[in-house]
């Protein structure tokens, strides 16, 4: 399948929201949450002003003029937080186009832009369970922390 990765534009900061109710883990036999869930304080911390903030950035994948997947991060107090001046990750690729690559060339395509910007590293947080967590190792990231449910992760980049 043929993608294109490029900036977000302004106007698609919206996608953002979406891409972050896709982003849920939701374990296998468990029901989805409701999309409304992502308006929680914890969850608006990922895309609340995108944008605004001189760390905000994000890429997408296009297939035949369609965004179908997102890598967005911020320096912001979330689950992987690990310091202010570490951007958080968050990712996601629709259901039906997850499983061909285009989720490890977003993470990919990230981690240059942010080795370019000068970040030293870049960190997320991840359920254990989630399969995302060998494309994150894949990726060079390393398990710094956990809990009884997720993995932190860092990526070193200098």
């Amino acid at each position: 399948m043929n993608y294109i990765i490029r900036d977000i534009l302004q106007e698609e900061y919206s996608l953002l929201e979406k891409f972050l109710y896709e982003a849920i883990f939701v374990p296998e036999g468990m029901d989805a949450p409701p999309e409304s869930i992502v308006k929680q304080p914890e969850l608006q911390v990922y895309v609340a002003d995108f944008g605004k903030k001189k760390d905000d950035i994000s890429l997408v994948a296009e297939v035949d003029a369609k965004v179908v997947g997102a890598v967005w991060v911020r320096i912001m107090n979330d689950y992987g937080h690990i310091d202010d001046a570490t951007p958080s990750f968050a990712i996601s690729v629709y259901k039906e186009y997850r499983g061909i690559g285009i989720g490890a060339a977003l993470m990919e395509k990230m981690l240059c832009v942010l080795k370019e910007r000068g970040y030293k590293q870049a960190s997320l947080a991840v359920q254990k369970a989630n399969y995302a967590v060998g494309m994150y190792k894949k990726a060079g990231f390393e398990i710094v922390d956990e809990n009884e449910e997720e993995y932190i992760m860092v990526c070193h980049l200098q």
